[in-house]
């Protein structure tokens, strides 16, 4: 079987994971400090902050953004009231329970069939004053349009007297470009996860990277508490605690993973690249299936790669049977019973759902593999 998934660990991992754990420090220190500046090097924006999961960052990010909003619209002179954060429902729960976690309201959006990520015609029409972050997915590792998102956001402002904030779910997207820039340098704040199966992994991990100092900074200090470590690793009991916070904080043996799967993540991002380069040309064209978007001024990390096809259970059988695995990866989220009040006409979802697979694009897919896939596909389902 062609697995869709694979986890991607460097042969020095094991190594350097057994001198940390000999090593008398296996919390967050010098590992974790390394990793960061790794990490900020790479995207070219020093302002990061890793976290045990990226679950724990998105709810970081959406305590801090929606913080930040309801200050800018009070400035602005809009009355406090519900509050809501306009989401995708095409993506893992862990994006949407942050959300709940932070006892804020989900605004659903529609997905754009072309992209699988939100459709930002209906995200304008559901902005309010009551908006007070927008969390958008880079779904299968493709960006977001972040400047047509920007003017969108311009036009808020202009009408509301206030700019929400934007969440990117980076989760998928390890490495991917928005105009020429990583992702993580686009203005807003950006969550990137290190879980198992991602391009880049830790065991688990995230990492929190922020447009502002101020937010930086308040994001370091969240992660442990709300204590300044650099403050207390001198001191044997902290000074006062201003703002609690949470215990989000990465771990030296999770960074010495991370550390030692760097350059590895390069090579996997590059295969999945490559792979999905020959689906793009191989595929063009089939009856009863469709390719998502590809723009000049973006550059996904194909984390998989997302087609649309006709009778979507026959297709999947057929691939199965012929040893290569499939599915969808990330249900919709809006059908589940904790959000049910906040169900919401969603009629591009709703098609999307019903003809959207996922196929096996990694660095373990050789060129036998997706040779297989693609005369597999077109003999037909």
């Amino acid at each position: 079987m062609i697995p869709l998934f694979k986890v991607a660990m460097s042969d020095s991992a094991p190594a350097a994971v057994s001198e940390v754990l000999t090593s008398g420090q296996i919390g967050q220190g010098a590992k974790v400090k390394a990793f960061e500046q790794k990490l900020a090097e790479h995207i070219g924006n020093p302002r990061v902050a890793t976290v045990n999961s990226a679950t724990s960052g998105l709810h970081l990010a959406v305590h801090l953004a929606c913080d930040v909003t309801r200050l800018r619209a009070r400035a602005a002179g809009v009355a406090d009231g519900p509050e809501e954060v306009l989401s995708t429902p095409l993506t893992m729960e862990a994006t949407n329970w942050a959300v709940l976690a932070n006892n804020q309201n989900i605004r659903w959006v529609d997905v754009d069939p072309n992209t699988l990520n939100v459709d930002l015609d209906d995200l304008e029409r559901k902005i309010s004053p009551a908006t007070r972050a927008i969390v958008v997915v880079h779904f299968a590792g493709y960006p977001v349009d972040l400047n047509r998102l920007s003017a969108i956001l311009d036009r808020a402002e202009s009408a509301f007297g206030f700019r929400p904030m934007v969440i990117e779910d980076c989760a998928h997207a390890w490495d991917a470009t928005y105009d020429g820039s990583s992702l993580g340098t686009h203005g807003n704040i950006a969550v990137f996860s290190f879980q198992a199966i991602k391009h880049l992994t830790c065991s688990d991990g995230g990492l929190v990277v922020l447009p502002e100092d101020e937010l930086h900074r308040r994001t370091k200090l969240l992660r442990w508490f709300g204590i300044d470590r650099e403050v207390t690793d001198r001191l044997r009991n902290p000074p006062d605690v201003a703002e609690f916070g949470f215990k989000f904080h990465m771990t030296d043996i999770n960074a010495t993973i991370g550390l030692s799967n760097l350059d590895l993540a390069d090579r996997a991002v590059a295969r999945h690249r490559e792979n999905a380069a020959f689906f793009d040309a191989e595929l063009a064209g089939v009856p009863g299936l469709a390719l998502t978007e590809r723009a000049s001024d973006r550059q996904s990390s194909f984390w998989v790669y997302p087609i649309l096809v006709e009778r979507q259970e026959a297709f999947a059988k057929r691939l199965t049977d012929a040893g290569i695995m499939v599915n969808q990866v990330h249900q919709r989220n809006d059908i589940h019973s904790c959000v049910r009040r906040f169900s919401a006409l969603l009629p591009n979802l709703d098609r999307v759902s019903e003809q959207m697979i996922c196929l096996p694009v990694g660095w373990w897919v050789s060129d036998e593999d997706r040779r297989h896939i693609v005369d597999t596909i077109h003999a037909g389902w």
